[in-house]
Order: C-alpha cells, then sequence, then structure tokens
C-alpha cells in the first residue's frame, strides 16, 4: 500500500502528475487545488497518496496536506460520490470552507464542481452535516489568510441552530439579498457570537452585511 511519495515532480497535466521516485514514474490524479500548489517542474515534491485497487487498474490520488486527503475520505463515504467527484469538489472548495459550506447546506456551492448535481449535492450537504459537526451559531467562523472561511471553534449543544429563530432568518434574509449562503452562515455566525447569542434579526441582518461588505 503506497501511503506518500516523495521525489521530483516530472510533469504535471491538467488532472495527473508524474512523481518521479528513484527514476520509477508515478502517475497521480489530484484535485486543482494540489496542482496550483505543488510546485514547479523538477522541484522535490511530496504527496500524501489513497491508492485504490481494482481487478483491472490501481490508482493513485494524490494530496498537498492530509487535510484534504481526510475530507476526500469522507466525501468518498457519500454514495455516488466517486474519486473523480471528490477531486473535483476539492478544486472548487478549499478544505477549510467545506465545513462551513455543509452545516449552512449550501447546495449551489457543492454544485459548482464538476459532475455534480442537484440530488448529488443534497445528499452530500445531508449525509455529511452531522459528520462533520453540527455548526451553530455560537461558534466563529472567519477568514484565514487565504480568505476561505474557516471555522474556529467547536460546537457547543446551546448555542441556537442555523436554522432557527432570528438566526435562521437573517440567514435567509442575506441569502435573499443575493449573497451565497455559506458567506451568510459565517457573517450571521460571527455577529451572533460577537452577540453573546443575544442579537436580534435586525442586528443579525445589519451587522451580517456588514460583514460582508468588509
Amino acid at each position: 500500500m503506497i501511503a506518500k511519495l516523495r521525489g521530483l515532480l516530472d510533469s504535471v497535466s491538467m488532472n495527473n502528475l508524474i512523481i518521479d521516485v528513484n527514476g520509477v514514474g508515478y502517475l497521480v490524479t489530484a484535485s486543482g487545488r494540489t496542482i496550483d500548489r505543488i510546485g514547479q517542474i523538477g522541484d522535490q515534491v511530496t504527496l500524501y497518496i489513497e491508492m485504490h485497487v481494482r481487478e483491472d487498474q490501481m490508482s493513485l490520488f494524490g494530496f498537498i496536506d492530509e487535510h484534504e486527503q481526510d475530507w476526500f475520505k469522507l466525501l468518498s463515504t457519500v454514495q455516488g460520490v466517486g474519486a473523480k467527484a471528490a477531486l473535483a469538489i476539492l478544486s472548487v472548495i478549499p478544505p477549510e470552507q467545506l465545513p462551513v459550506v455543509i452545516a449552512s447546506q449550501d447546495k449551489d456551492m457543492i454544485r459548482r464542481a464538476d459532475g455534480v448535481g442537484p440530488k448529488l449535492a443534497m445528499r452530500i450537504v445531508t449525509e455529511l452535516k452531522d459528520k462533520v459537526g453540527d455548526m451553530s451559531l455560537g461558534q466563529s467562523a472567519t477568514a484565514n489568510d487565504t480568505g476561505a472561511v474557516v471555522s474556529s471553534a467547536p460546537a457547543t449543544g446551546d448555542a441556537p441552530a442555523l436554522d432557527t429563530g432570528a438566526a435562521g432568518d437573517a440567514v435567509s434574509a442575506l441569502v435573499n439579498l443575493g449573497y451565497a449562503r455559506a458567506d451568510a452562515f459565517s457573517a450571521v455566525a460571527k455577529v451572533n457570537k460577537e452577540h453573546e447569542g443575544n442579537a436580534d434579526l435586525s442586528t443579525l441582518i445589519r451587522d451580517g452585511l456588514k460583514e460582508l461588505s468588509a
């Protein structure tokens, strides 16, 4: 079982890499994120590997970091999500943003991935919501240095759920104004935390808009 490859980057195509390890070239399929970050031809590189073996084929899937690999494995647990679809999702949504996308049930964001239709997108956000944790508006959702939305704290059972009360209404209002559901979710989450869960609807919408326009 191949778990990691370290060698020279021999060539790069749209979806594949060839890694030269002591003169042996390994063909590795990767996400756009990994391909963009892997480096230049001739560089010494390291990839985390998932190896799939069938009767007539052995396929290697490579990841720039273990976080992306973990998400590949989690996405692959959903019925109908094969390796190709999982990599397509990781190519358009950074792993750091996927918890927010799934917790906010943002099917449209998932559908941006090639080959992912509305039914599969719905299945992904539905089946994975509990697996990634029931993110609530009591937790912080901020942007990291790359601009990706990340969750910075575990969910708390006493915090109000996204789809209830003023919080849910605020998210719906921002979505109706044209903002992506995941972005609206993150903005309302941050405002709610700043007000210790006591903000009313108008405050959540007003301050949420400020966050989205910042």
